[in-house]
């Protein structure tokens, strides 16, 4: 492996024995023989540049050639095999395949020739040595990144060539040689171990490849777990018994990562729960959630000692048991107290409140009296008297109301209360007054022939009796006056008066306190 028909470009053959023992072994399995013939042209290239070029060329394909860069060290001690040009020419096509250097196996009779030490001049063969490595793994495919370095003055004319070796043969990478320190090598397959070598291509033929020590294991690169557990799912995820419960937790993590479901640290029952996971997600499926499957499931997610872990809290819901222990505790007037205590089974959820109904015996239909009753004791008024009421009340949580009701074992009967009226004492108070005009009457201006009125309001306890008088005279029963008393409103209507009937007019009021008058003036013109 380590040597190529460098060394004959350089020094004799001492130089080749030195480098041939430690890639014998790899390069052995190669004919030696095919390889003799591409170097020895290589030198021939002294008398004449011509051909040179012919030998680059063949050197181009030497990632295959790497078995005969070992045997060259033996077509070295007769340089004269670099006259026949001719030659040259043939092995360009046969190097391409390393493998395949046989065929020429027949033309070493050349190498009779001893001319070829007289080109000393040529420049010497790069030395090819790696500097660093390093490997990583595309998204599709895994690769190689090398970095070569080299020892060769002339870096503008080096050119590189990258081969490498898996099972028992060498394959090139590249089809022609690059003056980049740099390649990679795609299109690997992660698990492999490979080993790689470079060797370095100047116009005096190809170096002693560089080959890596240790071979190389292809792998992927990590991408540490991670689950990215959805919103809704941090906090309980609340079913209904009989429901299906259906969750999708993504995560990410390269290559695929090993996924755990766990409850209570002890493996999933799958008779009743499936898991399906993929590369990106795992589903967590229960066809009919009993109550039994709550509780808190852990999922870890693992790729080579590196692991997440998230958990999964699920409570699977029913209707409580009814109330216990529900009893009667008074009953007065319109009202009804009554007492209970908490349900047995809350249905796995807290208990929200209960539902109070009353029912008469009448009717026979269930009333809603209270709703959400957050207490265990409550008290219902605005009842009918004489009606007989029986009680139940329900419990209630997130699922809904129990299915079964408390009911009171005895009645509450509303007796009619018997009550004797007894009307209220009112205190006696002294109403009597003597009369008081509030409205005295006014004096007034008449046409002749024109009924006019006379008014004035008067008050007094008992009421008091009325007196019209003219002129100081009473008016006794004429049917000229007519005279009226409502409310304490006095009034007095003179009818189609006449000159005559003008004068002094008075309205008098006289009771057992006493007695009050007023009077006006009357003008008929």
């Amino acid at each position: 492996m380590t040597g190529k028909a460098a060394p004959p470009a350089t020094s004799p053959a001492p130089a080749a024995p030195q480098k041939k023992p430690a890639p014998t072994p790899k390069e052995e399995p190669a004919p030696a023989p095919a390889p003799t013939p591409k170097e020895e042209p290589a030198q021939e290239p002294a008398p004449a540049p011509a051909p040179t070029p012919k030998e680059e060329p063949a050197q181009e394909p030497a990632p295959a050639p790497a078995p005969a860069a070992e045997e060259p060290p033996a077509p070295e001690h007769p340089p004269a095999v670099e006259q026949p040009p001719a030659p040259a020419d043939e092995p360009a096509p046969v190097p391409t395949p390393e493998g395949t250097p046989a065929p020429e196996e027949g033309v070493p009779a050349p190498p009779a020739e001893p001319q070829a030490p007289a080109p000393e001049p040529k420049p010497e063969k790069p030395k090819a040595a790696f500097a660093k490595k390093r490997f990583f793994a595309s998204e599709f495919h895994p690769q190689i990144l090398l970095f070569v370095g080299c020892g060769c003055l002339s870096i503008a004319h080096l050119k590189c060539s990258v081969g490498f070796f898996v099972g028992t043969d060498w394959t090139g990478v590249n089809e022609e040689p690059f003056l980049s320190t740099r390649y990679t090598i795609q299109d690997l397959s992660s698990g492999d171990k490979i080993h790689v070598r470079v060797k370095a291509v100047s116009a005096s033929g190809a170096s002693v490849p560089a080959t890596l020590e240790q071979p190389v294991l292809i792998r992927e690169i990590l991408q540490l777990p991670r689950i990215r557990m959805p919103r809704h799912l941090r906090q309980t995820y609340v079913r209904h018994v009989g429901d299906a419960v259906n969750v999708m937790i993504p995560f990410q993590g390269k290559p695929k990562p090993e996924v755990i479901w766990t409850k209570g640290n002890q493996p999933l029952d799958t008779s009743r729960i499936n898991i399906r996971n993929t590369e990106k997600d795992t589903i967590f499926y229960i066809r009919q959630a009993q109550r039994s499957d709550s509780g808190n499931y852990e999922l870890t997610v693992r790729i080579n000692g590196a692991e997440d872990k998230a958990t999964l809290d699920i409570r699977v819901i029913e209707p409580p048991g009814p109330p216990q222990n529900l009893k009667l505790v008074d009953a007065w007037g319109f009202n009804v107290a009554l007492e209970w205590t908490p349900p047995v089974d809350n249905g796995n959820s807290e208990i929200k409140g209960y539902v109070v109904q009353k029912s008469d015996k009448k009717s026979g239909k269930w009333f809603t009296a209270l709703e959400r009753c957050t207490r265990t004791s409550c008290t219902i008024s605005d009842l009918i008297i004489g009606n007989t009421y029986t009680f139940r009340v329900f419990a209630e949580n997130a699922c809904g109301l129990s299915e079964k009701a408390a009911v009171t074992s005895g009645v509450a009967h509303i007796e009619k209360t018997k009550t004797a009226y007894q009307p209220e004492k009112i205190p006696q108070r002294d109403m009597m007054e003597p009369p008081k005009f509030t409205q005295p009457l006014t004096d007034r201006t008449t046409t002749r022939g024109y009924s006019t009125h006379l008014f004035c309001c008067v008050r007094g306890f008992p009421q008091p009796k009325i007196i019209w008088m003219k002129n100081q005279m009473e008016i006794r029963e004429d049917p000229k006056y007519i005279a009226m008393i409502e409310q304490g409103v006095c009034s007095l209507e003179i009818r189609k008066p006449s000159p005559f009937d003008g004068g002094i007019y008075t309205c008098k009021a006289v009771n057992p306190l006493g007695e009050a008058s007023v009077d006006c003036k009357l003008d008929v013109k």
